[in-house]
């Protein structure tokens, strides 16, 4: 019995030193070198050549929630926006041996324009980048418009956009106004959104500048994602919401903050957003108020189209102010830089 119980104890032991252990055919991975190269056109590109004695394989991490497996250690990763980041490399041998090291690179990045309406041809919004969702109820937020394509709710003039809260009895509803979106025109990943807009003054208003997940008819909502760039509810004067949305965090649940302003009625403010596969950041005039961390995991790295909208009253838009008439939100431009 005990020659027995030696032989097993001495079998299970050759096994475990053979697993992930150095042996003549599985070496281990040494002299670990991480290069990078920097691109000098602020494109974000840079080029890493990573090369270990004995390795087969290579882990990039960017240092911005992005990771990469690359088998022969060189790769161009393009960041989507500036700073200073800790990649971690590590290198793999055969046997699951790995071995690590950490650089650190400067990035500047110079964003382009990728799209934008300008809002100067009067009459319609551009048909070729916007169209309309028309109806009542407001998708579930209980809401008090109708939302309609005509002219009288949502018109380009004087180098603005208008889009037109009104207190008229239309199709059962109380109210009109319009909903545009970019769906199936335009929409893109990752980058920055400025829209510079003077908002509608009035209890019950709810005006909103926000995107929604391109795969929205196959993962609905709140799978597809929704990042509100600007939420304004006249029953808040002066208070904008920065918000997203997704899957255990919708509806009242959301991730989101908000901040103060002055004057959002009687003059125009710049409301941003800068999208990166890192980070979700909310700003106005430039001033960042609220950063929420993306990660692989959420639905927030996928293509998103924008919508421009006013609803009334609702969940979120609470209490008609009494003898509301009309209001709108007046938009000088929209632009999604990369």
């Amino acid at each position: 019995m005990k020659q027995a119980f030696a032989a097993f104890f001495t079998l299970l032991a050759l096994l475990s030193c053979g697993k992930n252990k150095t042996t003549p055919n599985n070496p281990a991975p040494t002299n670990l070198t991480v290069n990078a190269v920097v691109a000098t056109d602020n494109s974000g590109n840079v080029a890493f050549t990573a090369s270990a004695t004995n390795a087969v394989t290579y882990e990039y991490d960017y240092g911005n929630g992005v990771f990469a497996t690359v088998p022969s250690g060189s790769v161009t990763y393009k960041y989507p926006a500036s700073g200073t980041y800790t990649v971690n490399v590590i290198a793999k041998g055969s046997g699951g041996q790995t071995i690590s090291k950490s650089i650190q690179v400067t990035v500047t990045v110079t964003l382009s324009l990728l799209w934008s309406d300008e809002f100067d041809t009067p009459g319609a919004p551009d048909p070729a980048k916007w169209g309309y969702d028309t109806g009542a109820g407001g998708w579930g937020n209980n809401e008090l418009q109708h939302y309609t394509n005509r002219l009288d709710n949502a018109v380009v003039s004087n180098g603005t956009l208008k889009i037109i809260l009104k207190a008229e009895s239309y199709s059962g509803s109380a109210y009109t106004s319009a909903r545009l979106l970019s769906k199936n025109k335009f929409s893109f990943k990752y980058g920055k959104v400025e829209a510079r807009a003077k908002l509608p003054l009035g209890g019950g208003t709810w005006p909103a500048i926000w995107m929604l997940g391109d795969n929205i008819n196959t993962a609905p909502w709140p799978a597809c994602g929704e990042i509100d760039i600007m939420e304004h509810v006249g029953n808040q004067l002066n208070r904008i919401f920065g918000t997203v949305h997704h899957p255990g965090h919708s509806g009242g649940n959301a991730d989101g903050g908000s901040t103060m302003i002055s004057n959002v009625t009687t003059e125009f403010h710049r409301y941003g957003v800068e999208w990166t596969p890192a980070s979700i950041k909310f700003s106005v005039d430039d001033v960042v108020f609220y950063t929420f961390a993306n990660s692989s995991s959420l639905p927030f790295n996928q293509n998103f189209f924008m919508i421009l909208n006013v609803a009334m009253g609702g969940n979120f838009g609470g209490a008609v102010a009494p003898g509301f008439t009309s209001s709108e939100m007046e938009i000088d431009y929209i632009r999604v830089f990369q």
